[in-house]
């Protein structure tokens, strides 16, 4: 369902720094609409947010915990793209958290880095991005995030404002959408709804612990929202996750979006605001019918 050599072509040069600025500052505009700001935000009225480290079985994670100032809400994982943390993954998060949940967007690379690496997108191709994040996002198989998915969970259920009476949604996009299939999978009895948006590597034929392989231990309703660039390339990638959720029993929304790759993030040259604010709107449905 994701086919990087998009990002690779981004990476050669087949868009230009000129031409990712003036898109940039396109999503920018489109999320300022949003109430959110491409610029370092602070947090809106009614929010607080932190950064925050905790222990893992593999090293000290970390990540950036935003949520409402008053009340218990449920909790949300959020899972980057291969960029990692960076101020659009703040901003959905501080735009989740406004909708009532405790959002924590987690740095998937923390065995090796701690914090932001890079500011945006253009950043992350013009700095060699590939080549950085290569050894660190070859640790991140199906055993290691369903540790780390644990880990994470069991560091939720002690903060202030998370309630526990709850179910936990996952979010994650490309690199980031199997992750939260594995962590439905590792914590069933906590994780009860998650969402993958341009998600790659969701069916993997000859790998055992493939996402679509692992829904027999999902207890979580799911949104599987795929790229239409992604879908033309792998087009039976959707019925196959379809069709394996289904014989597990569980409840999923395997959809083609009228976007290409990485529409959802607004530092994304494919960035698409109107399939976003559909993403979005899905999104929240998933949350509100399934965190009940």
């Amino acid at each position: 369902m994701c086919d990087e050599s998009k990002l690779e072509e981004w990476a050669r040069g087949a868009i230009s720094r000129r031409q990712f600025g003036a898109l940039s500052g396109a999503a920018a505009l489109a999320a300022c609409t949003q109430g959110a700001s491409e610029g370092k935000a602070s947090p809106a009225a009614g929010l607080k947010e932190q950064g925050v480290s905790f222990a893992t079985p593999d090293g000290t994670m970390d990540g950036f915990l935003v949520q409402p100032d008053k009340g218990k809400h449920p909790a949300v994982i959020l899972w980057p793209d291969i960029a990692s943390i960076r101020e659009s993954k703040r901003n959905i998060a501080r735009a989740l958290a406004g909708a009532g949940y405790t959002v924590l967007v987690v740095n998937p690379y923390y065995r090796d880095v701690a914090g932001e690496q890079f500011a945006d997108f253009a950043a992350f191709i013009s700095q060699g991005g590939f080549q950085k994040v290569g050894p660190w996002r070859g640790k991140l198989n199906a055993e290691a995030i369903m540790s780390d998915a644990s880990a994470i969970v069991a560091w939720l259920d002690q903060q202030e404002g998370v309630d526990t009476a709850r179910g936990i949604g996952t979010q994650g996009y490309c690199m980031g959408g199997p992750f939260t299939v594995w962590s439905a999978a590792a914590v069933p009895a906590r994780i009860k709804a998650a969402a993958s948006f341009h998600g790659g590597g969701l069916v993997r034929p000859d790998a055992p612990m493939s996402p679509h392989k692992v829904l027999g231990k999902v207890d979580a309703n799911l949104l599987i929202a795929v790229a239409q660039d992604d879908d033309a390339k792998a087009p039976t990638d959707k019925t196959t996750f379809a069709d394996s959720a289904k014989a597990a029993g569980v409840e999923a929304k395997v959809e083609v979006y009228a976007g290409d790759h990485g529409w959802m993030v607004s530092d994304s040259p494919a960035f698409n605001a109107a399939a976003a604010s559909k993403g979005e709107a899905d999104l929240l449905a998933l949350y509100g019918a399934a965190l009940a």
